[in-house]
């Protein structure tokens, strides 16, 4: 298995699809990764030489991947509930934080639904 930004992409998918796994790459990202890096992205990774996963890693390099965005993306929650800003407060409270609905649904976020007593008229 390749090793990128300390994450193992699997060797027997396309390399366009195993770089996916990376937290923060996405198919468009991977696209423009593999277009600077001149590789086919049909390529097998198992058939990737070193100096292909050298030149993918150095592309991956310039974009905030893994550790280093999963930590901003917390600071900027953190931020939002200490600001008291209304995204803040949903998060805070376990709510949907994107105007969804949360009358008959949001159990994602909400947990298991708990039966309130004499509901029934």
């Amino acid at each position: 298995m390749a090793r990128i930004k300390g994450v193992d992409i699997p060797n027997d998918k396309q390399v366009g699809t195993s770089l996916t796994y990376i937290y923060g790459v996405g198919k468009a990202t991977a696209k423009k990764v593999l277009e600077a890096a001149k590789i086919d992205e049909t390529k097998r990774v198992k058939d990737l030489s070193n100096e292909e996963l050298d030149k993918i890693r150095d592309e991956i390099s310039k974009y905030v991947v893994e550790g280093d965005l999963r930590r901003d993306v917390n600071m900027n929650i953190k931020t939002k509930m200490e600001i008291n800003c209304y995204q803040g407060v949903r998060h805070k409270r376990g709510l949907p934080v994107r105007g969804q609905s949360t009358r008959s649904n949001a159990r994602t976020r909400k947990g298991k639904g708990k039966t309130v007593a004499n509901k029934k008229k």
